[in-house]
């Protein structure tokens, strides 16, 4: 029986900790956690994303972002924080395909496509 979602991950290029850590901490907001000692060798960084719910950014040597894969983000106050991306450089694209909801896409600095959604009140 699957109980909950623990952690997605995501991929990045070797090196690119440092522009990660700025997006998805300081843009984003989200708080980084540390990786297990054993896991910390291999680079990358882990995210809470909620609660009981991590984002693990997972180095690749061989990394090619895809266009098609992404996690999706619950937010509030959506137009506020659209607003901060695009404020912090980073494009976003409004859809409204999905009933009930508030949501754009954009994507981080190494291309990985980024959902933020917002149910409508």
């Amino acid at each position: 029986m699957i109980t909950g979602l623990d952690h997605v991950q995501l991929a990045a290029p070797p090196g690119s900790e440092t522009i990660l850590r700025a997006f998805y901490g300081g843009v984003l907001g989200l708080r980084e956690i540390p990786k297990p000692p054993p896991l910390a060798t291999r680079g990358g960084l882990w995210y809470e994303a909620g609660p009981a719910t991590q984002l693990h950014l997972g180095i690749d040597p061989d990394f090619h972002p895809s266009p098609k894969p992404h996690p999706a983000f619950r937010v509030t106050g959506i137009h506020t924080y659209a607003a901060r991306l695009t404020d912090h450089g980073a494009p976003i694209t409004w859809d409204d395909n999905l009933p009930g909801h508030h949501r754009f896409y954009a994507h981080d600095p190494v291309g990985n496509r980024l959902e933020f959604l917002e149910p409508l009140e």
